[in-house]
């Protein structure tokens, strides 16, 4: 057994690497393990980008997380000398009655969040790659913008190794053990390490590595890089904003990006809801052909420049819960062991500020930040979970 840690991180994608950093920073003896290499594409973190937005539909009580994400974002970039952000502004589009768009502007105003409601024909004059129709509406705000995944697990493994974190990657954990004499043990194929607190931030692998903590469904998703057909100057970061649009059934809802990697990178696109159960150790890694031709007809008659050339396709995965709430908090049956899983599709423009949570719920059991929604109780009380 190799002893000697004050807090092991298990998973260095987006919420384990930014934990070790903010462990790290604290003066802290941390042993992250990762179970492939730094910063893959064998998870969710990855694709080249994610949304940051802060009017949030999904509930106001994560609005506060989201500004104090934007300082870490701001702080993280300065600190490791990357371009982690790109402000975009950001748009959600829909009728005015779907839960996008109600649910935006619930968030908007309790929080006093600068943002404008325009209608359709605005949309189009303003932004004139998107195509509404006369019955949709977007929410627009200019604090929304790009957060690029790779980067960001980089500089925050950068960060942590600098604090003095010993990082092991292509290192899986078979299993871990909270110790009766208190600490945790954790074992891998090379060795047995032992530590007084444990992170758990699996990402996919979280219902092998948290059984029985809360009901979690993996499931496959495509993301998509379409050549626009006027060239990429129309979907520049100024004039081609992030955005959220909701579809008319379910899983119609798409996302996407302006035109980030220059003139052969494509414009990345995607569907929110549309994918399969997966097993993160056998996914289909395959774009396939029906797939590519059902986001191209989507396109047509919402962003029809883009409904051409595919330069590339992804998979990556979710990891959702039932109600698709995060999990963040200690572990109910062992007061060493911190988790962190469940960020269902939207949580990476949380990384930053998930890490400092992880960090204060490893070393003084509490945090000030509000984390209540996180609960994973809320799921096993649940007759639908």
């Amino acid at each position: 057994m190799e002893n000697g840690y004050d807090v092991i991180v298990v998973g260095l994608g987006g919420m384990g690497s930014a934990a070790a950093h903010h462990l790290a920073r604290r003066g802290r003896r941390v042993l992250g393990l990762e179970r492939f290499g730094p910063a893959h594409a064998q998870g969710s973190s990855h694709g080249g980008s994610r949304i940051y937005r802060q009017a949030y539909a999904e509930d106001p009580a994560y609005v506060p997380l989201l500004l104090r994400a934007r300082e870490l974002w701001e702080e993280a970039a300065a600190n490791s000398g990357q371009d982690l952000f790109t402000a975009t502004g950001g748009l959600v589009i829909g009728r005015p009655d779907a839960e996008p768009v109600a649910g935006t502007l619930r968030s908007a105003r309790e929080w006093g969040l600068p943002h404008e409601v325009l209608d359709a024909a605005e949309v189009r004059r303003r932004f004139p790659t998107l195509t509404p129709s006369e019955a949709e509406v977007a929410v627009h705000e200019d604090a929304a913008g790009v957060v690029r995944p790779e980067l960001a697990v980089r500089a925050h493994l950068d960060l942590a190794a600098a604090g003095g974190a010993d990082l092991r990657f292509q290192e899986p954990v078979v299993t871990w053990e909270a110790l009766p004499s208190g600490g945790v043990a954790v074992t891998t194929p090379r060795a047995r390490y032992h530590a007084d607190r444990l992170v758990v931030a699996p990402g996919a692998w979280a219902p092998g590595l948290l059984p029985g903590l809360v009901p979690l469904r993996v499931e496959r998703r495509v993301m998509y890089w379409f050549a626009p057909r006027s060239g990429v100057q129309d979907f520049a970061p100024d004039r081609h904003p992030v955005y959220i649009w909701g579809g008319e059934v379910e899983g119609d809802e798409m996302y996407g990006f302006p035109a980030l990697d220059g003139p052969d990178g494509g414009v990345k696109v995607a569907f929110h809801s549309r994918g399969g159960p997966a097993d993160p150790d056998s996914l289909d890694r395959t774009v396939h052909a029906t797939e590519v031709d059902a986001m191209r007809r989507h396109l047509g008659t919402r962003i029809p420049a883009l409904a051409g050339e595919l330069v590339r396709g992804a998979v990556c995965m979710y990891v959702n819960t039932a109600d698709e709430h995060f999990v963040v908090c200690r572990h109910p049956d062992h007061e060493d062991v911190v988790v962190a899983c469940g960020f269902s599709g939207h949580g990476f423009k949380f990384v930053p500020v998930i890490g400092e949570v992880l960090a204060d719920l490893a070393l003084e059991g509490a945090t000030r930040h509000p984390i209540g929604l996180f609960d994973p109780a809320r799921l096993r009380q649940s007759p639908s979970a």
